[in-house]
């Protein structure tokens, strides 16, 4: 990884890497703390390098030091809040202008990451609380609101909608949809969809909860048709963060005097195991209404992340996974219209989701969201299968842009 761009680290030199380099030595094995003490070792030559400081924020994330990644965030934007990402291939195609917010890798749409080596500019703008657009808005050919969903953002959101209504470039993801991906909200909105289940979710707070426990009550006398098992997560957690299948009121006092937090997501639990008793979770890319495979993870575990479902330690589950990707019409196909009636409820224009078939045939729905991430970065020597439905998922998407930006002009 090349920390900065040239041998004497010129601060007015460096550029912002984005997340995508940091991934991809990540996944790569390599060491990471190595990395971060070569850019913290910079920054104490340099403190005011702004770009300088994003890398090593998103560096230290990646280390799992979320809350110093985050002061070396704030730093960096009390600096500068314009953050370019040129395109690999130059001249470039089109130039995307990012609408970001601060906060951590979850917190935005990565899109270099599936961009990663494309002819697309990317500009990352962070807005500013209660001035949205307090510095001249650069060039460019397409909008994306890169942010996601949080009670935070909310008000952002808000304004990002009466600021867009006349832009005169097109618009990704127009920001009054992206609420609508906020999981109580969301299983809402596509309850009763032909061919998907979506268990409703329900937002409580932990006061509630402790006196339902501790009057023995059951949580489906209160939130319907959510009684145990039940899983439950904090508001605002993410990659499974304190996420955890509870089966009686004891389990549910002891969860919370574990995890902390006021505010609740719980939503009551569907056995996905297939006939094999095994769980299989898919991530599909959606872009303009049409579905993409992303991966597939398989394991004896409810809770399904592909970075610990053995999928890199067990070659039949990579085989599977093979299957999976090179048959992916067949799915899309069996699933079409779940997949369209989650698309016209959405009505965002990007977005992925993490989802799973019943016994019964139906597709059962976890999260969507317009911020996961998308990557083709893992190796090829292990996985050469996903290197072609990967760059279908990145020209399918840069198709999508040019698309947009042709009609406008």
């Amino acid at each position: 990884m090349a920390l900065v761009a040239n041998e004497h680290a010129n601060p007015h030199t460096t550029s912002y890497m984005g997340l995508a380099p940091f991934l991809r030595d990540s996944i790569a094995g390599k060491d990471l703390r190595l990395i971060g003490a070569e850019l913290l070792a910079l920054v104490d030559e340099y403190p005011s390098d702004a770009p300088l400081l994003m890398n090593v924020s998103l560096a230290m994330q990646c280390l799992g030091e979320r809350e110093l990644g985050l002061a070396f965030q704030a730093e960096a934007l009390a600096i500068q809040r314009i953050y370019p990402i040129n395109a690999t291939e130059q001249p470039a195609r089109i130039k995307v202008l990012m609408l970001m917010v601060p906060g951590d890798i979850a917190a935005n749409t990565p899109l270099e990451c599936l961009l990663e080596s494309s002819d697309i500019d990317l500009v990352y703008y962070f807005l500013t609380f209660g001035n949205l657009f307090s510095l001249p808005i650069p060039e460019h050919d397409v909008l994306l609101v890169a942010l996601g969903e949080s009670e935070e953002n909310r008000k952002i959101l808000d304004g990002l909608e009466h600021h867009l209504s006349n832009w005169p470039k097109p618009v990704v993801n127009l920001p009054k949809y992206i609420p609508s991906t906020d999981r109580h909200l969301l299983s809402k909105i596509l309850q009763g969809s032909p061919g998907l289940l979506i268990p409703m979710t329900w937002q409580t707070t932990r006061g509630d909860l402790i006196r339902i426990a501790a009057s023995g009550f059951a949580t489906g006398e209160f939130f319907s048709d959510c009684n145990f098992p039940i899983i439950i997560r904090p508001v605002g957690s993410q990659a499974g963060r304190d996420l955890e299948k509870l089966q009686s009121e004891d389990e549910l006092l002891n969860y919370l005097s574990r995890i902390q937090g006021d505010k609740f997501f719980i939503a009551r639990f569907i056995d996905y195991r297939s006939e094999d008793r095994l769980f299989r979770k898919y991530r599909i890319a959606m872009i303009d209404g049409v579905s993409f495979a992303c991966h597939m993870g398989v394991s004896t575990h409810w809770m399904v992340h592909y970075v610990n479902a053995g999928m890199y330690e067990e070659a039949w589950k990579r085989v599977e996974e093979t299957n999976f990707m090179a048959k992916f019409e067949d799915f899309a196909q069996k699933h079409c219209v779940a997949l369209k009636a989650i698309h016209d409820r959405i009505q965002l224009d990007y977005f992925c989701l993490d989802c799973a078939e019943t016994l019964d045939g139906r597709l059962l729905l976890f999260e969507l969201d317009n911020c996961m991430i998308v990557h083709a970065m893992d190796s090829e020597e292990m996985f050469p299968y996903k290197q072609l439905p990967m760059l279908k998922v990145k020209i399918a998407f840069q198709d999508y842009l040019s698309h947009l930006h042709e009609r406008n002009n």
